[in-house]
């Protein structure tokens, strides 16, 4: 549906610069009136009349030109969203200190719009003490932070520091941009409340270098916890082996077993106004673990493993939670016919007894690793509250929506 708005995409000088024309086309294509702001430095990257083209405005970059009708100021005092994608940790660090020696800073600086940024860098830049800072205070003047993810980056690098996908980003933003609407600012209907989220997939290991686990890739749980930073909440992420990195404005509790799951989840628990268990937790661990590597040659052909049944920790929860919390379980199936899934799905909520289950179909393309999810949530008495599928990022607004 169209919104009409209008939206400045600010970007920076990155090589993810290719990346914001799709971000640019999808807000052009709900019919928003989109103006880019780049900087000299991401025209290096990609070229003015492909973004002319994509935005179907003139591209604005340098801090004198419109002077007559005081554009340094006129575009940001008109936006109603601010995209800036990629972020570098350049930028970064002018718009934490409000410095404004270009065209997209004095626009960001001029402008009450929401702000929402993608930032995009090296590993070593992403985890250098500067831009922790920066970017924890960013958030704590209502900037909401999207990403950035890991995997590839330029040349043979590899981590955290990749940014997101566009369509997470636009999703962030018109997430954003909804809660503008309804609220007193970004993120004010979880403001004040204490939201623990659970993430990734546990591991139990069979010997020093080998475990049972699951493909869990913890996607949808830094989602979650992103877009509860963006609502205001404090949040309490207890990650269990993220293939993602995770917002730094949490509360990071890192866990490996299920056992150590268990215990961070019920400490955590304790004080929190919800509890989001969207961890993929192993149903059993080896009974025993050998110390040393296991050698093929001393076990034969056959490998025999004894396991014995993890603690039901959602459960555990349930019996325990405190009156006014909110406890919402996720329920991952492979089972392909819809019916069977609610069926499965209301089975599992009159075993675990939490408020809310979102039910979810995984397999070996779908759930698990994706950065999309099609989610069913039932209430406490197995009735469907809400049926949503997307970018993981719009699921989790969906799924906040339960608490806020």
């Amino acid at each position: 549906m169209s919104s009409g708005r209008t939206i400045v995409v600010g970007i920076t000088g990155g090589i993810a610069a290719y990346k914001a024309v799709n971000v640019v086309r999808a807000f052009v294509l709900r019919g928003d009136c989109v103006h880019v702001v780049a900087t000299p430095a991401a025209l290096r990257f990609v070229g003015k009349p492909t973004l002319e083209a994509i935005s179907r405005n003139p591209v604005h970059t340098d801090l004198y030109e419109g002077v007559a009708e005081v554009r340094h100021v006129a575009i940001g005092q008109s936006a109603d969203l601010i995209v800036v994608a990629p972020a570098t940790a350049n930028t970064i660090a002018k718009l934490a200190t409000g410095l404004a020696d270009d065209l997209l800073g004095n626009t960001i600086l001029a402008s009450t719009a929401p702000l929402v940024i993608a930032p995009a860098m090296h590993t070593e830049m992403w985890n250098n003490a500067a831009t922790v800072a920066n970017v924890a205070t960013l958030r704590a003047r209502g900037v909401i932070v999207v990403g950035p993810g890991v995997g590839q980056l330029t040349g043979a690098d590899a981590g955290a520091g990749r940014m997101e996908e566009p369509d997470t980003i636009v999703a962030a933003a018109l997430a954003a941009l909804a809660l503008a609407d309804r609220t007193d600012g970004p993120g004010a209907d979880l403001v004040g409340k204490h939201v623990v989220i659970t993430a990734g997939g546990t591991r139990e290991p069979l010997d020093p270098v080998r475990f049972l686990g699951n493909r869990s890739s913890g996607k949808q749980g830094v989602a979650l916890a992103q877009a509860a930073l963006a609502r205001g909440a404090s949040v309490t992420l207890i990650a269990a082996n993220l293939e993602v990195a995770a917002p730094t404005a949490v509360e990071l509790r890192l866990v490996g077993t299920a056992l150590e799951l268990e215990a961070a989840v019920t400490d955590a628990a304790a004080g929190a106004d919800a509890v989001i268990m969207a961890a993929a937790v192993a149903d059993y661990r080896p009974v025993q673990v050998s110390a040393g590597k296991i050698k093929k040659d001393e076990t034969g052909d056959t490998l025999l493993l004894e396991l014995t049944r993890n603690p039901d920790i959602l459960a555990g929860l349930a019996r325990t939670k405190r009156t006014g919390q909110v406890l919402i379980g996720f329920a991952a199936e492979t089972e392909p016919d819809p019916v069977r899934l609610l069926v499965l799905g209301r089975e599992k909520m009159a075993r675990k007894g939490c408020d809310f289950l979102v039910v979810n179909r995984v397999g070996w393309a779908e759930g698990f690793a994706s950065d999309r999810n099609a989610i069913t949530v039932l209430d406490h008495d197995g009735d469907i509250v809400c049926e949503v599928s997307g970018t993981k990022m719009s699921v989790a607004g969906r799924i906040l929506d339960l608490i806020g």
